[in-house]
């Protein structure tokens, strides 16, 4: 952390792009597939495109930049427009997650690639650490991304997708009282010892995808 940044202050261009880039395409792919299926809702407000203007929360990437913990905006859904709504309701929360984990694993094969190939050899030593960078923060928060939003808490993507393979009336329930789920899950973000014991482990597992898809990447290429 330097200064009231949560990240280094020099290394903040390539976090900031990643972020970008991060959470775009994990707003998109929600949008894109909710269409897909019949729901037109995000269409209309300009949610189906690649453009970050249409999916950045300002105090959300603020947040994240200052804190280390941060938000989107959230796609509008309406589940009853599906041909099947529970399933493709699951799906379509996944759509988030699954689009980070997928972008993680194709950068750790392009960033694979260009050293296997000799792409950046006659770069100079400041690009290599710029590509290294990018790549390196790239990869986490797509990674971290993944993680995080399978957490079944709200409003995150694993509660929505829990939810629907829950009983009707349970859910009816459980939904009745999402607001005290929102605050335990803002609790465990911003205090420090209930962070380390609860949220931190799971988000470690972030670390041991990064470790476990690298080597696939260099096994199989």
């Amino acid at each position: 952390m330097s200064n009231f940044f949560w990240f280094p202050i020099e290394e903040l261009p390539f976090i900031v792009l990643s972020i970008i880039l991060c959470f775009t395409i994990h707003e998109f792919a929600h949008a894109f597939t909710a269409w897909k299926f019949g729901d037109d809702t995000a269409y209309k407000e300009g949610r189906v495109t690649l453009n970050p203007v249409a999916h950045l929360d300002f105090l959300g990437f603020i947040f994240i930049i200052l804190a280390g913990f941060g938000w989107a905006k959230p796609v509008p859904v309406r589940a009853s427009r599906f041909s099947n709504p529970r399933l493709m309701s699951v799906i379509v929360s996944a759509a988030g997650p699954v689009s980070n984990f997928l972008l993680g694993v194709l950068s750790f094969f392009l960033l694979f690639l260009l050293y296997r190939f000799g792409l950046v050899d006659g770069a100079s030593d400041g690009v290599r650490a710029a590509i290294e960078t990018f790549f390196g923060y790239f990869i986490h928060f797509n990674f971290l991304l993944f993680v995080f939003n399978l957490i079944p808490l709200p409003p995150l993507d694993g509660y929505r997708i829990v939810m629907e393979f829950l009983p009707l009336n349970l859910r009816f329930k459980i939904e009745q009282h999402a607001q005290w789920g929102v605050i335990i899950f803002l609790l465990l973000v911003f205090i420090p010892p209930l962070r380390a014991v609860t949220i931190g482990p799971i988000l470690g597992w972030t670390e041991n995808i990064t470790l476990f898809v690298g080597k696939l990447v260099s096994f199989v290429i």
